[in-house]
């Protein structure tokens, strides 16, 4: 299996390949936000401390708490 959002660095593009077996309203609100299964992003920016961290996805830019990110599975490249 891949790593989490929260574990790549800047300028790492990935791809989303599942989600952590958390919350179903937290699953909802990433699937509401484009984050489904195969979308491609980028990291653009990750704050001092980690949190958050700064994804540009279908052409926006999205910034997502530390724990919300590492309830994305993904692939980096």
């Amino acid at each position: 299996m891949g790593n989490t959002l929260a574990d790549l660095d800047v300028g790492t593009r990935g791809r989303v390949i599942g989600f952590d077996k958390g919350s179903k309203n937290y699953r909802k609100k990433i699937l509401a936000m484009g984050l489904i299964k195969g979308t491609e992003f980028t990291v653009n920016r990750v704050a001092p401390m980690g949190d958050p961290i700064e994804i540009e996805v279908r052409g926006y830019n999205l910034s997502l708490r530390k724990d919300e990110a590492a309830a994305l599975t993904v692939e980096g490249a």
